[in-house]
C-alpha cells in the first residue's frame, strides 16, 4: 500500500491476507481518481443535480435563544436519501464502476447507509446487497423497505447483538468470498486502510460548505462545531475542514445509552481503551480480556462499540473533545426539535442536539455554535414514539416564543 493508513498510533489494516490485494487495488483506485478531473467533474455534477448540494446551512431562531448564542444546523438531513450518507455512497459506488466491479455490497446501521447504498446502485445499474442486523431490521422498518424498493437485497443478520458490529462482520465475510466482482461500500470512517480516509475524504464536503457558508452568514468562522459519533462519519466530515483551524472547537457526542454509570455500554471515546476491531486500532468497547463488548444505544446508527481512528487520534491530541447524550437526553432533543422548529431530527442527530442545549451558560452571545443535523428522523418514528412516554412531550411552547426569536436571531 501507498500510504500508512494511520492517525498516530491508530488505523492500520488487520485483515485476512484474502482481502489486502482487493484493499491494495482500492488504495490505488482511490488516489487516482481524486486527482483525475473527470471523475471529479461527475460527482460533482451528481452531488448537486441527483444529491442536492449544497445543504442549507440554517440559523435557528430556536436554538438560538435556548443556548444564547448564534447556532446554525448544518442541514445534511435534507440530503436526498435523508441523511449525509449519501456523499460516501454515490463517490464510492463511481469508483465501483471505474473499477470494473458489478455489485455493491454495505454494511447499515440506522438503514441510512443501506439506502444511499441501494440509490447509488440504482442510479448506476449495480447490483446491491446490503447486510443489516436482526435488532436493526426490526426497529428501522421504513428504511428497509426503502432499500428493497431501490432494489437492494436486504440480508438479515442473526450474530451476536443482531446489530451494526455483527453487520459489519458478515459484509467482511461475504466480501471474502465474491472479493473478484463485489466492491465494498463501507459506510463509516472505521475498519481497514483506507476507508477511514476514502470516507472522510468523501465526506469532508460537509465542512467545506460549512466554513464557506457560515461565513457568508455570520461573518466569522464558527467558535465551535458539534456533531454526532458512533463510527464517526458525519463528524469527521464537517471537522475535517476545521482540523487545521485551531480557533474553532471540535465537539463529538457520542451515545450513553441508559447513562455513563450503568451496564449499558456506550460512549467508547469515554469508555473504551485501544484495541482491534474490523480491522484497524481504535478505541473499544472491551471487558478485562480484550473481548469486544455490547454496544447499546437507542439509535441503531450509533450502537457500536468502536469508532473511527482518526478521532481516537483527535481526542488523544486534545484536537477535538468528546462528551456523550443519554437516550433519555437524546429523546427529549429529539421531540424538542420538532415542537420548536418544526425539524424532526434523527435519534443519531439528536444526541448532538441534546449536548448542545446542555451547553447553556458555556457561550457568549456573540459566540457562534454549528450543529451538524445529520439526518432526518422518518426511519426513527415509529421506535422513538414506542419509546417516549406522552407525558415527556415538551410544551408546544417549549422553545423560543415567536418575541424571543425575532429579538434573538442569528444574524
Amino acid at each position: 500500500m501507498q500510504l500508512t493508513g494511520k492517525f498516530g498510533p491508530y488505523g492500520g489494516c488487520f485483515v485476512s491476507e484474502l482481502l489486502i490485494p482487493a484493499l491494495t487495488e482500492l488504495e490505488a483506485a482511490w488516489l487516482d481518481a481524486r486527482d483525475d478531473d473527470a471523475f471529479r467533474a461527475e460527482l460533482s455534477h451528481l452531488l448537486s443535480q441527483w444529491a442536492g448540494r449544497p445543504t442549507p446551512l440554517y440559523a435557528s431562531p430556536a436554538l438560538s435563544a435556548d443556548i444564547g448564542c448564534r447556532v446554525f444546523l448544518k442541514r445534511e438531513d435534507l440530503l436526498h436519501g435523508g441523511a449525509h450518507k449519501t456523499n460516501n455512497t454515490i463517490a464510492q459506488a463511481l469508483l465501483a464502476k471505474r473499477m470494473g466491479r458489478t455489485r455493491l455490497i454495505a454494511e447499515t446501521g440506522a438503514g441510512q447507509h443501506g439506502v444511499a447504498t441501494a440509490m447509488a446502485g440504482a442510479l448506476l445499474g449495480l447490483q446491491v446487497k446490503v447486510f443489516m442486523g436482526a435488532k436493526d431490521v426490526a426497529r428501522q422498518q421504513p428504511n428497509v423497505r426503502r432499500m428493497e424498493l431501490f432494489g437492494a437485497e436486504v440480508v438479515s443478520v442473526e450474530a451476536g447483538s443482531r446489530s451494526l458490529k455483527d453487520a459489519i462482520n458478515e459484509t467482511l465475510r461475504y466480501w471474502t468470498e465474491t472479493v473478484a466482482d463485489s466492491f465494498y461500500v463501507f459506510g463509516t470512517v472505521a475498519g481497514p486502510h483506507p476507508y477511514p480516509s476514502i470516507v472522510r475524504d468523501f465526506q469532508r464536503i460537509i465542512g467545506e460548505e460549512t466554513r464557506t457558508q457560515v461565513l457568508a452568514q455570520a461573518g466569522r468562522l464558527p467558535t465551535a462545531i458539534m456533531a454526532c459519533v458512533g463510527g464517526g462519519s458525519n463528524a469527521m466530515g464537517i471537522f475535517a475542514d476545521f482540523v487545521d483551524t485551531p480557533d474553532v472547537l471540535l465537539i463529538g457526542v457520542e451515545p450513553a445509552g441508559h447513562g455513563l454509570d450503568t451496564d449499558a455500554h456506550g460512549a467508547t471515546l469515554t469508555k473504551g481503551r485501544p484495541g482491534c476491531v474490523h480491522g484497524s486500532i481504535s478505541y473499544l468497547l472491551q471487558d478485562e480480556a480484550g473481548q469486544v463488548l455490547e454496544a447499546h444505544s437507542i439509535s441503531a446508527g450509533l450502537d457500536y462499540p468502536g469508532v473511527g481512528p482518526e478521532h481516537a487520534w483527535l481526542k488523544d491530541q486534545g484536537r477535538a473533545t468528546y462528551e456523550s447524550a443519554t437516550d433519555a437526553e437524546a429523546l427529549s432533543a429529539f421531540a424538542w426539535l420538532c415542537r420548536a422548529e418544526g425539524i424532526l431530527p434523527a435519534l443519531e442527530s439528536s444526541h448532538a442536539i441534546a449536548a448542545a442545549r446542555a451547553s447553556r451558560g458555556r457561550w457568549q452571545a456573540d459566540d457562534v455554535l454549528v450543529v451538524n443535523l445529520s439526518g432526518r428522523g422518518d426511519k426513527d418514528l415509529a421506535h422513538a414514539m414506542a419509546a417516549l412516554d406522552a407525558d415527556t412531550l415538551p410544551p408546544k411552547e417549549t422553545g423560543a416564543s415567536p418575541s424571543q426569536r425575532a429579538s434573538r436571531s442569528p444574524s
